[in-house]
């Protein structure tokens, strides 16, 4: 089912919106500084190109490493990043999604934007998988802190 979700999502914009988050992650590696937000926008073009069965999450909780994306810096990246653009891009993407869905027919698009429209307001220190790898990946992640919190 999300095959066809994703093959008329491609069809019907899909594709351009990743290749407008390909284009703005481009730029960003143009200049030095701009390389992890430029790495957020390929994780954006990865998800809005292929929505459906998929979800962000954070990289600390799918390998258990911290990397500097999941550290203090990732969270100064990702304030820079809603300050600068992040909130207006959410708030783009969350007002596409409530004109899918007053729709029937439209309403997963609406779900697909409203699911790019949070990861855009905080993109750094995230990766997209299948929705079945995040499940394991947060039901393992909150078992270690269980554990942790035992100990």
């Amino acid at each position: 089912m999300s095959s066809i979700g994703n093959l008329i999502w491609v069809v019907f914009g899909g594709f351009f919106s990743a290749l407008g988050w390909c284009v703005a992650g481009a730029l960003m590696y143009v200049s030095i500084v701009g390389i992890p937000w430029g790495r957020a926008c390929f994780t954006m073009a990865n998800l809005a190109l292929f929505p459906f069965g998929r979800e962000a999450i954070r990289r600390d909780e799918l390998t258990g490493k911290s990397d500097i994306g999941t550290s203090g810096w990732g969270l100064f990246g990702n304030i820079l990043w809603f300050v600068v653009g992040g909130f207006w891009l959410g708030l783009l993407h969350a007002g596409v999604g409530l004109f899918y869905a007053v729709t029937i027919v439209g309403i997963p698009f609406a779900i697909a934007h409203f699911k790019l429209g949070s990861l855009a307001l905080a993109p750094v220190g995230r990766t997209i998988v299948r929705k079945d790898v995040a499940g394991v990946a947060r039901r393992r992640s909150a078992e270690a802190a269980v554990d942790r919190l035992r100990a």
